[in-house]
């Protein structure tokens, strides 16, 4: 099987095609689909002209075909009443189509045959007579001169006059009918409309699907890089106990107490440290069940910090570092839990030895507002970018540390500073500047 790392653009770039395929595809459809309905609304509105074409000449040659009937034929036991054509065969009208209607009675014609059609009813029509206009509704003429490209003209020649056989006179139906793109895409609205609903769910499902493979491979490489800082972390303490034990055993060793209180010391010291390591991974686990449960009771901030810094006297000796506590809170008693609390104040403490370099400075500073107390822990150590400082709170993260090197942990530390801070109902901030140094800023509720 392939590995992540090679299969993923693969994914990537096959989902992209498919995606990109399936838009053209839309895309294409729905031109075809306004094209056709183009056409077919086209061929409508010339039905519906020559409907009422057909309406207008009909009614014109009524009184006509009744008063040239010139003979009765008996055709056995019934009458049959037969109408002799005129000339070439066509019984025409002497007085034109446009002198025999009303502009309101054409255009009621006309917009009844648009109804039936299901087609709009804006138009402009005109009976035009040997280049001359008979008949025409409002904005007729104004249409007719600009020919422009925004109507569509549809034309119906009505039948010569009859008293004009040699040279016969024509009248033609002009109607303009507004012609927009947009008009044939409403007609296709719910179909457009489900063709990008869909595209676009497709695009949403394409981009979690990214995203989620994106958050797979980040915690594959994540995982990868906890079990190998999870091996040395616990790797580490293990050799020195086994060293340890194998010094005790060792039969000068036996007779020599001091030796062994001291080879003793180092196993309980080691035996500490893995256990703080599994209670930090054990301390994740629950946050992130959410099941961390707090014993609040008023404790002192001041002496919580003092002692803190107390404890860690030896590793600020190997980075020749200095802590200048400035404990200005007037009110230092808050409710916390004071284990949880302690750790707090340690991790952040113990970041600041570990990304620093020598000549260590760390200022711890109080203060009391009108609703919280404000703990402020600075260093000059080596800083972060603006992208660790906006995932420095991100379970397992482990910020690059340049040229400092056996930096040790699981990328649990500040995960777990936010997650005691939140518990508290506190506030904490970031700020820093690479090369420069660190300032965490934290506000706890005083009730």
């Amino acid at each position: 099987m392939l590995p992540l790392k090679k299969i993923f653009p693969v994914i990537i770039a096959l989902i992209t095609l498919s995606l990109l395929g399936i838009i053209y595809i839309q895309y294409s459809w729905i031109l075809n689909a306004a094209h056709i309905k183009k056409e077919e609304k086209e061929q409508k509105m010339v039905d519906a002209v020559e409907a009422v074409r057909n309406e207008l000449m009909s009614r014109a040659l009524a009184p006509i075909a009744r008063i040239k009937i010139d003979r009765f034929k008996q055709d056995g036991a019934s009458n049959r009443l037969t109408l002799e054509p005129v000339t070439d065969g066509i019984i025409k009208p002497t007085i034109p189509v446009s002198a025999q209607f009303e502009g309101t009675e054409v255009s009621g014609l006309l917009k009844r045959a648009m109804k039936e059609r299901k087609l709009d009813t804006m138009f402009e029509f005109g009976i035009v007579s040997n280049a001359l206009i008979q008949m025409y509704s409002s904005n007729f003429i104004e249409r007719l001169n600009k020919r422009d490209t925004d109507s569509a003209l549809y034309q119906e020649i009505i039948v010569p006059l009859a008293e004009n056989i040699n040279s016969p006179t024509f009248e033609v139906l002009h109607v303009f009918v507004p012609q927009s793109s947009l008009t044939v895409f409403k007609s296709l609205g719910w179909m457009i409309f489900g063709g990008i609903l869909f595209t676009a769910i497709i695009v949403t499902a394409f981009a979690l699907t990214i995203r989620t493979m994106l958050g797979q491979k980040k915690l594959s490489e994540i995982k990868s890089d906890f079990i190998n800082n999870m091996t040395h972390e616990l790797k580490t303490p293990l050799a020195t106990i086994s060293l340890a034990i194998d010094a005790i055993g060792n039969e000068r060793v036996m007779d020599n107490k001091d030796k062994i209180r001291y080879f003793s010391g180092i196993i309980k010291e080691e035996n500490k440290r893995m256990n703080k390591q599994v209670e930090s991974i054990l301390n994740s686990a629950l946050m992130e069940k959410e099941e961390l449960t707090l014993n609040l009771q008023p404790i002192d901030v001041h002496q919580v910090i003092t002692s803190t810094v107390e404890n860690l006297q030896l590793q600020l000796e190997g980075k020749n570092g200095k802590v200048d506590l400035q404990l200005n809170a007037i009110q230092p008693i808050i409710k916390a839990d004071e284990v949880h609390f302690s750790n707090l104040i340690f991790n952040l403490l113990d970041n600041a030895i570990k990304y620093s370099k020598d000549n260590l400075e760390v200022r711890i500073t109080t203060a009391t507002t009108r609703k919280f107390l404000v703990i402020s822990i600075a260093d000059n150590g080596i800083g972060m970018s603006r992208d660790t400082v906006s995932r420095i709170f991100e379970k397992f993260y482990r910020a690059h540390t340049g040229n400092v090197h056996n930096v040790k942990g699981f990328g649990l530390g500040l995960t777990y500073v936010k997650a005691i801070v939140d518990a508290h109902k506190g506030r904490i901030k970031v700020e820093s500047i690479l090369g420069r140094g660190s300032r965490f800023t934290m506000e706890f509720p005083q009730e």
